[in-house]
């Protein structure tokens, strides 16, 4: 081998070796609470980033834990982005309480870029409210539209609710400004088991969301918030502004799913996980066929 080839060997043996120590450029990794809505929600922006960033790594870490553990995955840099809801935003971040949606999410965005620099995007179109929830019959009965109607059961109420609303102050502590009169003390269950004990009886109201997917599938009745305790609850997706930065296409993927959600359809996608017993993967990408967000051409 002559020197001109030796050369040739050692120039292209460098940048072999350059391009295996290069720094990986990071994942986009795409996270969610431990409930069905937002595993949903998690799949949908997962599969929109892979058809929209191609070049782009994407990792799941869906179904992790509460509000705070997830926020803090999402400040530490565990993951890029994860759904929120503004009235959590407001309640268990930023510690206050709007009672307008445009408000709430205007707050949101402001704080969050302050705070953590995290970008709030626009709201996807759902408003997440918590919603109490009891027997149709038993609505029809006493004929109830309103939590203020229901204080006036003298019978009083068995409340079901999840470990979260228990221990959030927009939760347990904004229901009891309603005074409504309880039987036994709130029994404190897994959010999967809440609509099975109330058709079962062993509870009569629960602390539930507005658009959980059995609500599509029952005879089930919402109690109208009339005193606005709860306040708006808009889902946004929360998202590392470095990250932004790192990859310019983000926002703009990010940014087409703001509006194509409503209530109505939101409910039909957590039923066909809870109450067809599809997969998240499946129902996310039959929305996003639906909702014209395919593959880009």
């Amino acid at each position: 081998m002559d020197r001109t080839q030796a050369l040739g060997v050692t120039l292209a043996s460098l940048v072999l070796w350059a391009g295996a120590c290069a720094p990986k450029k990071k994942p986009i990794v795409v996270g969610s609470k431990n409930f069905t809505e937002q595993v949903v929600l998690g799949e949908i922006i997962a599969q929109h980033l892979q058809n929209r960033l191609p070049q782009a790594r994407i990792v799941r870490q869906l179904n992790l834990s509460g509000t705070l553990i997830t926020y803090q995955a999402l400040t530490t840099g565990q993951i890029t982005l994860y759904p929120e809801y503004t009235g959590t935003i407001e309640s268990e971040i930023l510690k206050e309480k709007s009672s307008d949606a445009a408000q709430a999410w205007e707050r949101s965005r402001l704080e969050m870029r302050r705070l953590a620099q995290v970008e709030v995007m626009p709201p996807l179109g759902i408003d997440n409210f918590f919603a109490m929830v009891i027997r149709g019959e038993d609505a029809r009965k006493y004929k109830l539209e309103t939590l203020s109607q229901a204080a006036q059961i003298k019978t009083g109420w068995r409340l079901g609710a999840g470990y979260e609303f228990e221990q959030r102050l927009d939760g347990m502590p904004a229901l009891a400004l309603y005074h409504l009169p309880m039987g036994v003390p709130p029994r404190s269950m897994d959010l999967g088991l809440l609509y099975r004990a109330l058709d079962d009886g062993q509870v009569t109201m629960i602390a539930a969301n507005a658009t959980d997917g059995p609500l599509a599938a029952h005879d089930w009745k919402i109690l109208q918030d009339d005193r606005k305790v709860f306040g708006p609850y808009q889902a946004c997706i929360l998202v590392r502004m470095d990250a932004e930065t790192r990859e310019p296409g983000l926002r703009p993927a990010l940014s087409e799913l703001s509006g194509k959600l409503t209530n109505e359809i939101m409910r039909k996608l957590d039923a066909a996980v809870d109450v067809e017993h599809r997969q998240a993967r499946e129902v996310a990408a039959d929305f996003l066929r639906q909702a014209g967000l395919g593959a880009a051409k």
